[in-house]
């Protein structure tokens, strides 16, 4: 029997590279899940069981973790599936539609934000930890919970006020769930990315290529969703078993303050 992990979001972007490195890894079966777009949820599947070399289970499940019935039923889909979920990666998060100034900003986008990238991981995570907490233990494996957040938690982005306060509150709640699991034997972690090259970012490449040119960051380079998932695989395979609440930058050194 495998530890079994459940990353939201994974059909695409940071997600889908958290799943092809826990695949690559082999260690853990793994449930992608996606809220609309299926076809990217199956090339998904497909790239994970090729990436394991058939050595794991791939299952997917449809869900969008902001509302209520579907965090029900996707986290049913895995006890049904699986009788088990050891590790919980809350990855699934949007940007606003329009980047508007905080000022002229709605509450629309503000709610639609707060509903899919805070609502959603915090109370998927309330409803999760029941069945973690309900699964034998494995040997060699550690029960984790791992929000995948965002420089944004601590870097203010006027134009997009909204998505900021949505990663901070998850740094917040990263530290909640770390100090009421522990006694469940789950140990809780966040990872704030940095500027990765997935689709969200697609739209301000040429800003974003302008800012590495001049330096932005000590590693000078575009992070990859594989940074992400090389962060999650070392916490997933229990090389941090002494840790909780702990928050690991994965952002080229982004938050190094420089004269």
């Amino acid at each position: 029997m495998k530890p079994v992990s459940l990353i939201t979001g994974s059909s695409r972007g940071i997600g889908r590279g958290i799943a092809l490195e826990l695949a690559k890894a082999g260690s853990h079966d793994i449930v992608v899940n996606y809220a609309g777009n299926e076809a990217a949820a199956q090339e998904c599947q497909q790239l994970c069981l090729e990436a394991a070399k058939g050595q794991i289970r791939v299952e997917i499940a449809q869900g969008d973790i902001s509302k209520t019935e579907d965090r029900a039923a996707l986290v049913d889909f895995v006890s049904s599936n699986f009788g088990r979920l050891d590790v919980l990666v809350n990855n699934a998060g949007v940007a606003p539609k329009v980047r508007e100034d905080l000022l002229e900003a709605s509450e629309e986008s503000f709610d639609r934000l707060v509903s899919i990238n805070l609502k959603g991981p915090y109370f998927l995570t309330q409803l999760a930890s029941k069945l973690m907490r309900e699964s034998a233990p494995l040997e060699g494996a550690l029960k984790s919970v791992v929000t995948v957040s965002s420089m944004s938690s601590f870097v203010a982005s006027v134009n997009r006020g909204d998505y900021c306060i949505t990663k901070a509150g998850l740094s917040m709640m990263t530290k909640l769930y770390a100090a009421r699991l522990a006694e469940f034997g789950i140990n809780v972690y966040e990872i704030q990315p940095g500027i990765i090259a997935t689709d969200m970012t697609g739209t301000v490449k040429e800003k974003y290529d302008r800012l590495f040119a001049e330096g932005i960051t000590p590693i000078n380079r575009w992070g990859l969703p594989a940074d992400i998932g090389k962060a999650v695989v070392a916490i997933a395979s229990g090389l941090f078993p002494y840790s909780t609440g702990q928050v690991f930058k994965v952002d080229g050194g982004f938050h190094i303050q420089r004269l």
